[in-house]
């Protein structure tokens, strides 16, 4: 095959559209397929079962069988198995376990058990379904992430995104043994061996955040051939979730050109050679350059895998 080689850092619902988008401008180009290097830092035990969040939600939506509607889980779902355990007063009763997730989770704590790595999880997890993509996780360390709230508690990450809806008001996110992380086998040799990395338009504090914070991986992109981000924040708003509450708590503004600034240009020892801004923040495009980032605009809404696709073209583009 010929075309760019390519590596997408991402998580949640805006990397797997991102994803899906990628994909078929790769396949398009005849260019061989991307590695995506995927946030871990939301995984969570619940039930005696490892959640991976992040990683469920973009093998689902590569496999094609992911539930559009609600963003998360899989079409079609039924809930028996996660009454029953309500009825058991196990769990959290507004974290909901679909029946064919809870397949998934079952699946790969029985295989973490017997040894395997998370990246052994997550090769085998991908022999199912022809997902177009190499799937990576971030790091093999258990690294859930913390939420340090105003009145010193602290909470999981998803108790207080999906029980509290990002309400109560934050201070810090923490990563617990994040400094004696790694990346998982194969991150930094495709990071070397990319002509571009992408950083998708994910939340930049929890989803994207986490992976950068893994020992070795900024290092990594230092010497990356280009890196190209795509902004998650279309004028002035976020495009899906509570990602505003989350860069007001490390002090940055919910905009395009401070997000850019917040993940800072390579010539200056941040990630970003371009960034992408929507058209309708094409003013804020002097704010990048300034902060010495080459700014493209693009037409940024995620609204079908066409869509998602023109932007990906447009980010590869902009690594040229």
């Amino acid at each position: 095959m010929t075309g760019p080689r390519v590596v997408v850092l991402a998580g949640g619902v805006g990397g797997a559209k991102f994803t899906l988008g990628m994909r078929e401008a790769l396949r398009r180009r005849g260019a061989p397929e991307a590695t995506v290097v995927v946030n871990t830092g939301d995984d969570i035990w619940l039930s005696g079962v490892r959640l991976q969040p992040d990683i469920d939600s973009i093998t689902y939506a590569l496999a094609g069988v992911n539930d559009t509607e609600r963003g998360w889980g899989r079409a079609g779902d039924t809930e028996r198995v996660n009454a029953e355990l309500q009825a058991w007063g196990a769990g959290w009763p507004w974290f909901t376990l679909g029946d064919l997730d809870l397949g998934t989770h079952l699946a790969r704590t029985g295989w973490l058990r017997e040894g395997l790595t998370p990246t052994g999880v997550l090769e085998r997890m991908a022999r199912r379904w022809d997902l177009g993509a190499r799937l990576l996780p971030m790091t093999d360390a258990e690294v859930d992430t913390i939420v340090l709230l105003e009145d010193g508690r602290r909470l999981h990450f998803q108790e207080w995104w999906t029980r509290h809806r990002a309400s109560l008001a934050p201070v810090a996110f923490e990563n617990p043994g994040i400094a004696d992380a790694a990346p998982a086998p194969g991150v930094v040799d495709a990071i070397a061996a990319a002509d571009v990395v992408l950083v998708a338009p994910s939340n930049p504090v929890v989803s994207i955040g986490p992976s950068l914070a893994v020992p070795g991986m900024r290092a990594a992109l230092a010497a990356a051939s280009a890196v190209v981000g795509v902004s998650p924040i279309i004028g002035g708003r976020v495009v899906r979730g509570m990602a505003d509450v989350c860069l007001q708590a490390i002090g940055v503004e919910t905009s395009a050109a401070a997000v850019a600034a917040h993940y800072g240009a390579r010539a200056a020892g941040g990630v970003l050679d371009a960034w992408l801004l929507a058209e309708e923040d094409a003013d804020a495009a002097a704010d990048v350059a300034a902060a010495g980032i080459r700014p493209v605009v693009a037409p940024l809404w995620m609204r079908d895998v066409a869509a998602s696709a023109a932007i990906a073209d447009a980010a590869l583009d902009a690594a040229r």
